[in-house]
This record gives structure tokens, C-alpha cells and sequence, in this order.
């Protein structure tokens, strides 16, 4: 399983959110780029990274710090937040970002989906990110009657070839994965799924581990200490 250290973007400093709430933002680190190079020391190949800003105002905002962070840290980026179109996919992979996570326009633009897939493959993944197994989108702040599991199997049908599943009501709150909803979107679709959102501890990542999960992100528990990504990742290549 992979570990994904997480940078989340907001007025150029890493912060962290509590169940998405913009309000919620605390500063947990004050360079992305110089984050991202420890991750990398860690031992890390992938890191993933939000557009904060982007993600509330429906447009790229940090993407020039994102393409730094692609450049220089010698990781592997995925990206979301923001991004609504062909241009900011173009922008991205161009610039050297590894993945593309497209997350509301799933739900809005489908076609956008199924445009950027045929374009650039398993190099497009999707968010889903859910209340009570119900799709959110736009920042998290409009909720939809879409289950998630129906929407993994529509992107599943047009090519989507990796998700990304966060139950919004644990994202930042160290209280552990929502293994149930995970494993149940596991069995229902062949795509490579992606936890996010609860991870705590070391005990977390070997249940994600466990569940034969292509990998987890973890955001406060490494920025508070809870979790050791040297231990995460070496835990994950037995």
C-alpha cells in the first residue's frame, strides 16, 4: 500500500481542515515545497496535495506552488482542488504532476471525465468525497443525493482507473478510517481505491493495509505526530 503525506494549500501556507471546514483552517507547516523535500527524506514517492483555495472559489489558485512542488521535491504529485477544465488538467500534467484528481465536475461534467480519461488515462483519477455515503461537492459545501458507491461505478464504466474515498465527517479529526465504507467500495468497483480522511496511527495504516487498499493519505496525524511516515511507509513494504 501506498502512503500519500498530505499538503493541503491555503494562501500559500500548508494548513489543515477539520471535517472540511474552511473556517476549521489551522497553519500546520509554513513552505509546501520545503514540506514536501521532508516527505521526500522520509521516504516517500507520492505525495498529495490540495488546492484549498481552488477547491472553495472553483479555480486553480495555488497551481504555480503545486508545479514547484512537482519540479523540485523528486516526488510524485497528485493534485486536486479546483480544477474544472481541459486547461487545468493541461496545466498539471504539463508541469509535471504525476495525477489529476477531478472531484465536483464529476458530478457536474461527466464528459469532462470521460474527455481527460481518453486523453490521459489512469493519469486521471476522481475524488469522492461523502456525507452519511452521500456525495459532497464544490468545497464540500453542497451535498447531493448520489450515493458513492453509484457514482464509483459510473467512473468505473467511462475508464477511471483510481479513487479517491473521504468521509468528510473523519477528514482531519483523528478518529480513525471509515473502514466499512471503504471496504464496501472496494469490493463493488476493480479501480485502485485511495483512503482519505481518520487516519490516525500506525494500528489505522495496518487495517488499511489489511484490507488490500492501494493506499492512504494521512495529513494531521503526521503534522501532529500521531503517526511516523518512516514507520507508515516501511509497515506498508513488507
Amino acid at each position: 500500500m501506498i502512503i500519500f503525506p498530505a499538503i493541503d494549500i491555503k494562501d500559500a501556507t500548508c494548513v489543515r481542515l477539520s471535517k472540511g471546514d474552511i473556517n476549521t483552517a489551522e497553519q500546520v507547516a509554513e513552505n509546501p515545497v520545503e514540506t514536501a523535500k521532508s516527505f521526500k527524506q522520509a521516504g516517500a514517492e507520492w505525495i498529495h496535495v490540495v488546492d484549498i483555495d481552488g477547491a472553495f472559489c472553483g479555480k486553480r489558485v495555488n497551481s504555480e506552488i503545486v508545479a514547484e512542488i512537482a519540479k523540485v521535491s523528486g516526488l510524485k504529485v497528485e493534485v486536486g482542488g479546483g480544477i474544472r477544465t481541459m486547461q487545468d488538467i493541461d496545466f498539471y500534467i504539463e508541469n509535471g504532476v504525476s495525477r489529476v484528481i477531478l472531484g465536483s465536475v464529476a458530478l457536474s461534467n461527466q464528459q469532462l471525465v470521460v474527455d481527460a480519461v481518453n486523453k490521459y488515462g489512469d493519469k486521471i483519477a476522481i475524488g469522492i468525497d461523502a456525507k452519511n455515503g452521500k456525495v459532497a461537492a464544490e468545497g464540500w459545501v453542497k451535498d447531493s443525493s448520489v450515493d458513492y458507491i453509484d457514482l464509483a461505478k459510473q467512473m468505473e464504466k467511462v475508464g477511471v482507473k483510481c479513487i479517491i474515498f473521504t468521509d468528510i465527517a473523519r477528514d482531519g479529526m483523528l478518529t480513525g478510517p471509515n473502514t466499512q465504507q471503504l471496504t464496501a467500495l472496494n469490493d463493488e468497483v476493480s479501480c485502485d481505491i485511495i483512503a482519505s480522511g481518520g487516519v490516525t496511527n500506525i494500528d489505522d495504516i495496518k487495517q488499511l493495509r489489511d484490507s488490500k487498499l492501494y493506499g492512504a493519505i494521512c495529513g494531521r496525524s503526521i503534522y501532529k505526530g500521531t503517526l511516523n511516515l518512516k514507520e507508515a511507509i516501511s509497515v506498508c513494504n513488507v
